[in-house]
């Protein structure tokens, strides 16, 4: 086994967490990867502002082009899930077929890793892309820019290093426990990382977005522990996608008339 590299940040960690959170083209050497694993999860909310950086442009372009607003927030949650490959959008559904279609928890996490989806699945995908549309569209219908959703995406991922960190692995494999545990240390990074990048875009209404943000994931998480003992890759891809959602009610909140 390679030895691990205990450093709490490194610049080259930014493409190894774009490499696991993003389908965009970057060079990842493997083995420096292995070496950092968890340590590099201080960069997952940059890996969310490129993320929203890429759909802030393509909803730039939509309303440059006279769009009107519902347009182009489809435009944007449609780049979301293109750029991130619908890791997060996956795991959602996973989680809420097996969170709610198993009575134990051997049953629920093989729910959760059988790759077909189920009623759960599909209408938990169906309530939260239209929801995530609908605040989209609000935010923008209240004369607020694309680059919003930059500290948004970036917010979204923060909650993701704590539940890594803070809540146990409920099995012994998959994405999340191959990862491994971030220190404390790099999950004050990643909340650090993650407010600045809210502030620069969203202004003061960032420190609201990111209190509903982990107020959702914080539930996700306890559900999680309640029900399977803990948190696989399914579970932080759907607190990514609530607490998303959470930031984004909490930005169109803020700016309703």
């Amino acid at each position: 086994m390679p030895e691990i590299d205990r450093r709490l940040c490194d610049i080259l960690d930014v493409p190894v967490a774009l490499g696991l959170l993003t389908r965009l083209p970057v060079t990842i050497d493997p083995e420096r990867a292995a070496r950092r694993g968890a340590a590099a999860a201080w960069a997952y909310p940059l890996a969310g502002a490129a993320v929203g950086a890429v759909a802030a442009t393509l909803g730039a372009v939509a309303t440059w082009l006279s769009l009107p607003p519902v347009l182009v927030a489809a435009v944007m949650v449609a780049s979301l899930i293109v750029v991130t490959g619908a890791m997060h959008e996956d795991g959602l559904a996973d989680s809420a077929d097996g969170l709610w279609g198993g009575w134990d928890k051997a049953r629920r996490l093989e729910i959760m890793k059988d790759s077909r989806i189920g009623a759960y699945g599909v209408i938990a995908l169906v309530i939260v892309l239209v929801a995530r549309w609908a605040a989209i569209a609000a935010v923008l219908q209240n004369q607020a820019g694309p680059v919003f959703l930059v500290g948004i995406a970036a917010l979204s991922r923060a909650p993701m290093v704590a539940m890594m960190a803070w809540i146990p692995s409920a099995r012994g494999g998959g994405l999340s426990a191959s990862v491994g545990t971030p220190t404390s240390a790099a999950v004050w990074l990643a909340m650090g990382v993650a407010l600045a990048i809210a502030l620069a875009s969203l202004g003061l209404s960032g420190i609201w977005a990111m209190a509903w943000a982990l107020a959702a994931a914080a539930a996700v998480a306890f559900i999680a522990r309640a029900k399977i003992g803990g948190q696989t890759g399914d579970i932080l891809g759907a607190s990514q996608q609530l607490a998303e959602l959470a930031a984004l009610f909490a930005l169109a909140s803020q700016l309703a008339p």
